[in-house]
């Protein structure tokens, strides 16, 4: 039969991911589902960012507000009022003179409202937060703002963000690290003939991104773990019995064993339990074919030596006999195993290469009844036959037994058919045949007044080289009905043999073949 697809004639170019490993590529894609993930730690930077902007806005508007209050308070009452201030902001407010000298420090009047932490005296736990922050950030390539550090002395001049705000004439803010690394907020404005500086600790900025990303890692290493083992399953429910399946099929290749039992994988319901079954069904139908194969030579040889042994013993006699009587029965002898080694050459040659041709053929619609018409019509040209057989054959309408197929082979079953019929059949018998259309098959029926076929050989007499004849006939070979069976199993149909219904003797056999349309 024709195949269904075409294999390419030249392989395409192995990529790079076809010489990986499937356990490897199976990881890779789970690592990169991963590394998507941990993206989360690129999103919590721009969070920060977003965070430290928004503190830094307010504690700009928070110092514009202390300005407009101060312009508006008496001289005295500023010192409290920058106290108030500082301890509801949290914040530590400066307010320096004209001549950017320190008059008035919240600190001094009502005490520290936030600590900053010496790194020397903490726990190795917060050093290490420390060197993950460091390595985040420099893999994230977050912003890294100056260190603070507490002018000595602490006059106007000796802050960037005061200098700054009094070159621009207007609120300006800025960021630092604390000494451990914590975010210090800064805001500096003009303040009538001096300025206003503010600090701050947003200490909880670094302890809020701390427990997101701990989280996220917390997270990601739960992900991580779960995508490993879910990669190793994978792994082992898809690659292991690939891999079973390889060494099947390199046994197969290497023919050391002569049994190889390939798994068939039944438990399996996915495309590598289809696969499975089918590499098993192909080692199988390799195997029994590996076996018709043998079986085939092994008959060739035996039905080559009969002939080529009664040649050898009529040509040995041929020199030793000088009486034209014998030699003339030896010549016929010799004659008739010549025609019978012809016809088993000819009929071996034509079954050896009969699958391959199918597989090539294409097939198209076939009327047959004109096939068997114009098959019946040339006999009946070349004159009766010497047993003064008749063939009857009842034309069908056109076109009712279409089939798909190729007509050189349907033509020889039905040559086939008609020649065992014919050489089965008595002197003066008739052979039937019709072709009728029955649903969504063609049957055709090839009917003979023979002895017909016993039960018990009814399968056997499709094999090769298998015969019921009880005479020697040069004309057959054994092979004409195994030939005739190959062609109809390759076009989808059957050969089968029943005995005639309406008569105690003779042989029907029946040819069902799908009609064009019903494939």
């Amino acid at each position: 039969m024709a195949p269904d697809t075409d294999s390419p004639r030249v392989e395409p170019p192995i990529r790079w991911s076809g010489r990986v490993s499937l356990t490897t590529r199976i990881l890779a894609v789970n690592v990169f589902a991963l590394a998507v993930l941990a993206g989360g730690f690129f999103y919590l930077e721009t969070y920060r960012a977003r965070l430290i902007d928004f503190r830094i806005a307010r504690a700009v508007r928070e110092l514009s507000l202390v300005d407009e209050a101060l312009a508006i308070a008496p001289p005295a009452e500023v010192p409290a009022m920058l106290s108030r201030m500082a301890r509801k902001t949290g914040t530590r407010l400066r307010l320096y003179g004209p001549d950017g000298a320190l008059r008035v420090d919240s600190w001094r009047i009502s005490g520290a409202n936030y600590t900053l932490r010496d790194p020397a005296e903490e726990a190795w736990q917060r050093h290490a937060a420390r060197f993950l922050d460091r390595a985040i950030d420099f893999v994230a390539r977050a912003r890294t703002p100056h260190d603070y550090v507490e002018p000595e002395p602490d006059r106007a001049a000796a802050w960037p963000e005061l200098r700054e705000a009094l070159r621009a004439g207007r609120p300006v803010g800025a960021e630092s690290f604390a000494p451990d690394r914590t975010f210090m907020i800064t805001a500096a404005a003009p303040a009538g003939n001096g300025a206003l500086l503010m600090t701050t600790n947003a200490r909880d900025v670094t302890r809020i991104v701390r427990a997101e990303r701990f989280r996220v890692g917390l997270l990601l290493l739960v992900v991580a773990a779960l995508s490993v083992a879910l990669s190793f399953f994978l792994a082992r429910t898809i690659v292991r019995p690939l891999r079973r399946l390889a060494r099947a099929a390199v046994r197969v290749r290497l023919g050391r064993d002569r049994e190889v039992t390939v798994p068939r994988l039944p438990r399996r319901r996915d495309e590598i339990g289809s696969l499975a079954q089918a590499l098993s069904d192909m080692t199988q139908a390799l195997r029994h074919r590996i076996d018709a194969t043998d079986a085939f030579a092994a008959d060739v040889t035996h039905e080559l030596k009969n002939p080529l042994a009664s040649l050898r013993s009529a040509a040995d006699a041929l020199q030793r006999v000088s009486d034209p009587e014998q030699r003339a029965q030896l010549m016929a002898i010799i004659q008739d195993d010549v025609r019978r080694l012809d016809r088993l050459i000819t009929d071996i040659a034509e079954a050896s290469r009969l699958d391959a041709e199918l597989s090539r053929a294409r097939f198209e619609g076939i009327d047959l009844g004109r096939v068997i018409e114009t098959i019946v019509r040339a006999r009946e040209m070349r004159g009766p036959n010497p047993r003064g057989v008749q063939v009857a054959f009842a034309r069908p309408r056109v076109d009712t037994a279409v089939v798909r197929g190729d007509e050189f082979r349907l033509a020889r079953i039905v040559e086939n058919l008609l020649d065992n019929a014919i050489s089965f059949s008595p002197p003066g018998g008739l052979v039937q045949i019709t072709a009728t259309r029955s649903g969504p098959e063609v049957i055709v029926r090839v009917e003979d007044e023979g002895p017909g076929v016993p039960a018990e050989l009814r399968e056997s007499i499709f094999r090769r080289f298998t015969s019921v004849r009880s005479d020697e006939d040069a004309s057959h070979s054994g092979l004409g009905l195994a030939i005739a069976r190959a062609i109809a199993d390759g076009h989808g149909g059957t050969l089968e043999v029943e005995t005639r219904d309406e008569r105690p003797a003779g042989a029907a056999f029946i040819l069902r073949l799908p009609a064009a349309g019903e494939r």
